[in-house]
């Protein structure tokens, strides 16, 4: 049986660079003000081995990194295979999930479960679009952040966009049964909840 809407759950995490920068409150401050609440939450120091298990490891999906980097490569007239010694998709998806786990591993991250009504677009909403320079103001990436693939991809690193927040309600229940134990997500209500409708 489907759960209430209200009840609907989604996975975010403040990133390194969220973190070291002071956004975790403001980020929640955000989640909060439109009625979403976060029902757990923890800063913990993650290791290799957990942020692997995080980002899909299929061939498919570590293609698509390659292809959105060649992609930008190409945008902006540089030279993939001059820069990273080669043009192959899959060979620079490993690459850029190499980054990314760097990046994940360099400093503590802050991991949520935020619950409310439509949570899973809500939250990426307000996250806005992934690439920082593409993400429209009174957004938290269009707000405190201005990183683009162009500058990562050259610099070598996964793009600093402050939050990960789950796509879709399958990629939230995976997200959140890998980084919570039901024991660590807790149910109550807020003080307007019996007003909000």
């Amino acid at each position: 049986m489907a759960k209430h809407p209200r009840e609907e759950r989604t996975f975010l995490m403040v990133k390194p660079d969220g973190v070291k920068r002071g956004l975790t409150g403001e980020i929640i401050r955000r989640l909060e003000q439109r009625s979403l609440k976060v029902v757990a939450i923890s800063m913990f120091q993650p290791t290799r081995e957990q942020i692997h298990e995080h980002y899909p490891k299929d061939e498919t999906w570590i293609s698509r990194l390659g292809e959105k980097t060649l992609t930008t490569y190409a945008k902006y007239g540089y030279d993939a295979k001059a820069e990273l010694g080669t043009d192959d998709k899959l060979e620079i998806g490993k690459m850029v999930r190499g980054w990314l786990v760097d990046y994940m591993t360099s400093a503590p991250l802050v991991k949520m479960v935020i619950q409310g009504v439509h949570a899973v677009d809500m939250v990426r909403k307000l996250a806005g679009n992934t690439m920082p320079s593409a993400a429209e103001m009174g957004t938290i990436r269009g707000d405190y952040s201005v990183d683009s693939a162009a500058v990562a991809n050259k610099e070598k690193r996964a793009v600093h966009n402050l939050i990960h927040a789950s796509e879709t309600a399958e990629e939230a229940e995976h997200e959140i049964a890998h980084w919570f134990s039901p024991d660590e997500v807790h149910a109550y209500n807020r003080a307007e909840e019996d007003l909000q409708f």
